[in-house]
């Protein structure tokens, strides 16, 4: 009996044993596994999104920011009357309530979004519900402050805060900064432990992107190309404002466009970035490009002479003829080839050239390759490999046969007048490290020299003489400023066959002002446009009123020149069109009535006057200071009233 006490006593005693020992062990010593059982029990895991970097345009505007948001999730294990909590949700976030219920219906998920992104004031009322199981979270939202303005260079992001086109992809890593996995703690029945229902982390913000771009010129822009679809029935627009010297780009826009804070409800081929992502055939803008290079193989000079053959040239057995049937040239000048916009004359000059020093040309201006551009989605257009015949070749030298970006061409002729450099063209200016100040610029990159700089100064005089009486980009000038450029007429290749669709075009322009030293490059393209269809009535005034703005944004000093001023050339290395001295009267500006004008009618009635503009609210003019009738003499300021 004695035996069997102590034998149960030491059962007991080793059982008690062995349960501190499994006590410590679970309470002392570390278990992984246990750990992580106690991880998925006690706590979840929620990544948030840093403050996204904001983009900035060249002068410090907002175009994209992050504001504020709150965001509702929920435990569906805590939520036991899921349909009359989702008809109580469903009115405040504007979802039917069976979209709502049929997230919650999944018991064995203990996180699920219910909506992202709400502002801070649609969250309240949801917050002010108390529904155990529903609880918030804070977030960052992108917002555009502009709308559409830069919509497709810009891009949008994804509602995980990630970069999906333009700039907020390219830039995705640099904009957005770390993300941060929070922890949060839950009670024994798996309830979120929240301060008031509701989750806030700051995370470490991301970059700040500066641009090149000028918002104003990019309104007038994408506003000039909105008109344009409008007045003459087209189906888009294109245009680029490039820096002359740096093809640092000021304003890229195509139309129809797209608002990014909506984009859902939008188009996807509204959302492309027609600049640099659509390539056509660009007419006879490309015609300079073929007399640079004769002129870089010193094959020709301005005052050669060519035979226009009347208007009619045979190349093999088809006949080559001038864009209108009026035309029936005979010798031109080089400068009259490029003013008259001469096919037979160009042909003529390409086959001097020879197929292959007119492929090397162009591939030298850059065609048929990537720029480079700091945005997704860059075209490298078609530049066909050798042999062309003789057709061909003639039809490549008066932009058919080849296909271009709007990027591409204004860069050509940024690099055929800014002294015969092509650079590559960029649109971020400097980033911004937020935490540690630090600013890295962008420097302009030079791809290759193209010219020379008496060149150069050549194909800008050349150039000229389009926008002279007489030359068919007459309609590009601008009062009070030189510019040159040239016009292009290019029938719309058929994207579903061989040949050219039937009554199509793309109308363009390419120009710089001012043209004795380029400060803009301005290209303008209008698909398909109905109510009439040369470059030189429907792009060229497009130019003109583009150009003129922006020489008056930068503070060019106008140019003018009367009837007995002559344009006097120097002999100096870096010849400039010098201005002549205005006399006393010139210097008096009177102040015209500008009452009920818009601000495009105000630009248009100063335009060519020396005068610095304020313009002060919105709508159509309600006065100015100083009031119409008024000399100006010493100050060249005009304040505009709007209303």
């Amino acid at each position: 009996m004695k035996s069997r006490i102590i034998f149960l006593f030491v059962t007991i005693c080793g059982l008690w044993m062995l349960l501190v020992g499994r006590a410590f062990d679970l309470q002392v010593l570390p278990d992984d596994r246990l750990k992580s059982l106690r991880s998925r029990q006690f706590q979840t895991v929620v990544t948030l999104q840093a403050r996204r970097g904001a983009i900035l345009d060249r002068f410090g505007r907002d175009l994209a920011l992050s504001t504020r948001a709150v965001s509702i999730y929920a435990d569906p294990k805590m939520i036991s009357q899921r349909r009359q909590v989702a008809k109580k949700l469903a009115p405040l976030l504007g979802h039917s309530w069976q979209n709502i219920d049929a997230k919650l219906k999944d018991r064995s998920k203990r996180f699920v979004w219910i909506q992202r992104l709400l502002s801070p004031e649609d969250a309240e009322p949801i917050k002010a519900l108390g529904i155990k199981g529903i609880s918030l979270v804070d977030e960052w939202r992108r917002v555009y402050p502009n709308d559409s303005l830069m919509a497709q260079t810009m891009g949008f992001v994804g509602t995980e805060g990630q970069g999906l086109e333009g700039l907020e992809l390219t830039y995705d890593t640099e904009l957005k900064g770390a993300k941060k996995r929070v922890t949060v703690k839950r009670d024994a029945r798996g309830r979120p432990l929240l301060a008031d229902g509701l989750l806030f982390t700051e995370n470490p913000d991301g970059n700040d992107l500066q641009l090149t771009i000028d918002s104003e010129m990019q309104f007038a822009l994408e506003s000039e190309l909105k008109n344009a679809i409008r007045e003459y029935g087209a189906k888009s627009a294109v245009g680029v404002i490039l820096d002359a010297q740096t093809s640092a780009i000021r304003a890229i826009a195509s139309a129809p466009t797209f608002d990014p804070n909506t984009k859902t409800k939008t188009e996807s081929v509204n959302q492309r970035n027609r600049g640099i992502a659509d390539q056509f055939e660009p007419g006879s803008t490309m015609k300079a490009f073929v007399v640079a290079t004769a002129l870089h193989k010193k094959v020709l000079q301005p005052n050669s002479k060519y035979y226009c053959e009347m208007g009619q040239f045979r190349v093999g057995n088809r006949i080559i003829r001038e864009a209108d049937s009026k035309h029936k040239f005979g010798d031109l000048t080089v400068s009259e080839i490029l003013a008259l916009s001469s096919n037979v004359g160009t042909t003529k000059i390409a086959f001097q050239l020879g197929e292959q020093e007119v492929r090397a040309g162009l591939a030298e201006f850059g065609f048929g390759q990537k720029l480079g551009i700091d945005l997704p989605g860059e075209a490298k257009g078609s530049l066909q490999n050798l042999p062309w015949n003789p057709h061909l070749l003639s039809n490549i030298s008066f932009g058919h046969g080849i296909s271009a970006t709007a990027l591409q061409i204004a860069n050509g002729y940024a690099a055929l007048v800014n002294g015969g450099v092509l650079r590559t063209p960029y649109v971020v200016d400097s980033i911004r490290d937020l935490e540690s100040g630090e600013i890295k610029k962008t420097e302009s990159k030079v791809i290759r020299r193209v010219l020379t700089s008496e060149e150069s100064e050549k194909m800008r005089l050349m150039l000229m003489s389009v926008t002279n009486e007489g030359g068919t980009g007459v309609n590009a000038r601008v009062n009070g400023f030189l510019v040159g450029g040239k016009t292009g007429t290019a029938q719309k290749a058929n994207p579903n066959g061989r040949g050219y669709l039937p009554n199509s075009y793309i109308s363009s322009f390419a120009g710089f002002i001012p043209a004795h030293q380029p400060q803009f490059v301005i290209y303008v393209a209008v698909d398909d446009p109905q109510k009439s269809y040369y470059g030189s009535q429907v792009a060229a005034p497009i130019f003109s009123r583009l150009a003129s703005y922006a020489a008056r944004r930068e503070g060019l000093a106008p140019l003018i020149l009367s009837g007995e001023k002559k344009l006097i050339l120097s002999s100096e290395k870096n010849r400039e069109v010098a201005a002549v001295p205005r006399s006393q009267d010139e210097r008096v500006i009177k102040v015209p009535d500008l009452k009920s004008l818009s601000v495009r009618e105000v630009l248009r009635e100063v335009g060519g006057r020396d005068l610095d503009i304020k313009f002060v609210g919105t709508g159509k003019v309600e006065q100015t200071e100083p009031p119409a009738g008024t000399e100006i003499k010493d100050t060249k300021k005009l304040t505009v009233y709007l209303r």
